[in-house]
């Protein structure tokens, strides 16, 4: 799995969830989790969870960490929500080293009553996607800052966050590779 981190910003409009975007920004054929600063606006055109088109949410905020991850191999749509809940336990894994009060309900993570991160998972016909950005700054849901955060830690916590994850499939792969079949005896 490739770690990308970008240092520019990029603001996040719901089409880097699109399959093949690695491959676009940076020639990634590779399962990959590619991880940036920037703001959050996602049109309703490339909303994926239809409660939150059907109600006219907004996805909004000025200042996110967002992560783009993609794996290629399974379309399975429970297998990517397992894995967007497994990225969500490892960014509160991350966190609570920082801050002890979060909580997770699926694949939020909150701070006292506050909402710090969005998420969606979903496949394509090549692979499966999950997006995941958690607030730098916001008025009214939670953020980093509220956390305590410093400026100068944002993109140190954003590179743990993403090397986590590609160290737990790192140790996932070894483990497929020293597991013997239950019908070999």
């Amino acid at each position: 799995m490739e770690c990308i981190i970008i240092d520019k910003r990029i603001d996040y409009d719901g089409s880097q969830i699109s399959s093949l975007w690695a491959y676009n920004l940076a020639d990634v054929q590779a399962d990959s989790i590619i991880g940036f600063r920037g703001a959050c606006d996602v049109k309703i055109e490339h909303m994926i969870d239809l409660e939150d088109k059907k109600q006219g949410d907004l996805i909004f905020s000025t200042d996110m960490l967002h992560f783009v991850i993609e794996h290629f191999d399974s379309t399975d749509l429970k297998l990517v929500y397992a894995r967007q809940r497994l990225f969500t336990s490892i960014v509160r894994e991350v966190l609570s080293l920082r801050y002890s009060d979060i909580t997770r309900n699926g694949d939020d993570l909150f701070i006292g009553e506050k909402k710090l991160t969005i998420s969606i998972a979903s496949t394509s016909a090549v692979s499966q996607k999950i997006h995941f950005g958690i607030n730098v700054l916001h008025d009214h849901y939670g953020s980093l800052e509220d956390m305590g955060i410093q400026e100068d830690e944002v993109m140190v916590v954003l590179q743990e966050i993403a090397e986590a994850y590609v160290r737990e499939f790192d140790d996932i792969e070894k483990d497929l590779r020293k597991s013997r079949s239950l019908d070999v005896i």
